[in-house]
């Protein structure tokens, strides 16, 4: 069969296309995008054997219900995800983090992360997707990527190139550590807060939003005092950076967040809890730990050692 194709029976809630991301185009207003979870991106590609930049499926909550047309085909999901295959007349529950082969008109039924947010699904091939500023991640907010980015929809047609003859089985034992203490440093405009702020933003709790998004994460608890200005002159914005507008309640910048603001800056997150920050699902509860930019530097090193030490076991 030379053709190769999913067709979607249900797309899910938050249904994208996403790789590495893209770089070095702050400067014109388009920011990194990629994949929310580095790590489970780079393990999703690693377990089919693809390179590391390969697009993937990233779903939020739940995912696509797929149906498989062509020759056979290995996929792997991961994160912490409940799915579902259906092959032939049998249905079986599927593991994390385990590939599976596909044939001709079997099915993946992705029906929710657990107690999570991202999952991700990659194939031994090549998703048949075009290239925008370098990537194929998709930025619903501002239309750009893959797919004329767009979230993927019911009965589309994903195809599929370069199918790998590789069908060899892989599997890892890897589980997601959750995560509550976020590790923060100190951001540029911290001290237009009052020291109760202060001490508020960093001892007392916070729970994540519905409101949430790829764009950025909402915050509700205790209002931080701003004592300066609660608005200031936009400057450029990173992942990770914590805005608090004028209701008190701060906004964690995430992959696909605007490249300038006009909020004041408090903190930003350790690199190291970037990951693990954007599984943590609505009416969670958070708190913020403070450390000094070396230590943050350290830690990231250890986990990107980390992330290699796992990559090298498959």
């Amino acid at each position: 069969m030379s053709d190769n194709f999913f067709k979607i029976i249900r797309a899910g809630i938050n249904t994208t296309f996403q790789d590495k991301g893209r770089n070095n185009l702050y400067h014109i207003g388009i920011p990194f995008s990629g994949a929310m979870d580095n790590r489970n991106y780079l393990l999703a590609n690693k377990l089919v054997g693809n390179k590391l930049d390969l697009p993937v499926i990233e779903f939020a909550y739940q995912g696509p219900l797929l149906k498989f047309y062509g020759d056979k085909i290995n996929i792997v999901i991961t994160g912490d995800v409940v799915f579902k295959l259906k092959q032939k007349d049998k249905e079986i529950d599927g593991n994390c983090y385990e590939t599976y082969q596909l044939a001709n008109e079997d099915e993946i039924n992705i029906l929710s992360t657990n107690k999570s947010v991202y999952g991700y699904l990659a194939i031994s091939g090549r998703f048949d997707l075009k290239l925008q500023w370098g990537s194929c991640s998709i930025n619903t907010k501002a239309n750009i990527g893959s797919n004329d980015g767009k979230k993927l929809e019911n009965e589309q047609k994903i195809k599929i190139l370069e199918v790998s003859e590789n069908i060899n089985k892989k599997k890892i034992n890897y589980l997601n550590s959750k995560i509550e203490n976020i590790r923060i440093m100190k951001g540029t405009n911290f001290d237009y807060f009052s020291e109760e702020g202060k001490k508020v933003f960093l001892e007392k709790e916070y729970t994540v939003s519905k409101l949430s998004d790829r764009m950025g994460m909402r915050l509700e608890g205790p209002k931080i005092e701003n004592i300066v200005n609660t608005n200031i002159k936009s400057e450029g914005l990173l992942k990770g950076v914590i805005q608090v507008p004028a209701d008190g309640n701060p906004i964690i910048m995430l992959s696909d967040h605007g490249t300038i603001g006009g909020y004041p800056k408090i903190a930003v997150v350790a690199s190291v809890d970037y990951d693990r920050l954007v599984q943590i699902s609505p009416g969670s509860k958070i708190k913020f730990k403070e450390i000094e930019l070396p230590d943050a530097e350290t830690l990231f090193k250890l986990y990107e050692m980390e992330t290699q030490n796992l990559l090298s076991q498959i």
